[in-house]
């Protein structure tokens, strides 16, 4: 089973890669991009019963490594 993880900073957070990839869009010119937010995007293969299960292994997974929750979010997709 597949599953893609995804983490990004929360809301108020702030994120200087965002910002410096922001600028140098506009550097570029690509003027109209007013926010960037930059985040990681895990991908990992499960041996699981079930996707009820992979998901409940996985979310143990972002509270311990994955993710920092005290600044990032994430979410988790079963493909």
């Amino acid at each position: 089973m597949k599953a893609r993880v995804t983490i990004m900073l929360k809301d108020g957070v702030l994120d200087p890669q965002g910002e410096a990839i922001r600028h140098a869009l506009g550097g570029l010119g690509h003027r109209g991009v007013t926010g960037v937010r930059q985040g990681k995007l895990i991908e990992l293969d499960l041996d699981a019963a079930d996707p009820d299960t992979a998901r409940t292994e996985i979310e143990r997974m972002c509270e311990r490594l994955l993710a920092n929750t005290v600044i990032e979010k994430y979410s988790v997709e079963i493909v």
